[in-house]
């Protein structure tokens, strides 16, 4: 089902802080250095286990694109962003 923000937790490394962020679909969110950009957020079928899908792009200015596929909440292991300086997460798409 398609879903109009993306619920997204950011760790910057550096500043050792995280921070949950609303990023809704079709726009750019600057966040702490970071250049977000949601191309589509999904969840999946009421009948189903819970699960969102967001599609992303992110950017830093020093490293241009450091992101970009698909994360999985229930899998964040198997597209995370690992970053030397940020750590990103799909929290929920809403």
């Amino acid at each position: 089902i398609e879903q109009e923000t993306a619920v997204i937790r950011v760790m910057n490394k550096a500043a050792g802080k995280t921070k949950v962020v609303y990023a809704p679909v079709g726009k750019t969110l600057l966040h702490d250095g970071l250049t977000i950009t949601v191309k589509n957020c999904k969840k999946s079928d009421p009948f189903d286990a819970e699960n969102f899908f967001a599609l992303l792009e992110i950017h830093t200015k020093t490293d241009g694109r450091i992101f970009s596929g698909w994360m999985n909440r229930n899998e964040p292991g198997q597209n995370p962003l690992q970053h030397d300086s940020y750590d990103v997460w799909l929290e929920k798409c809403e």
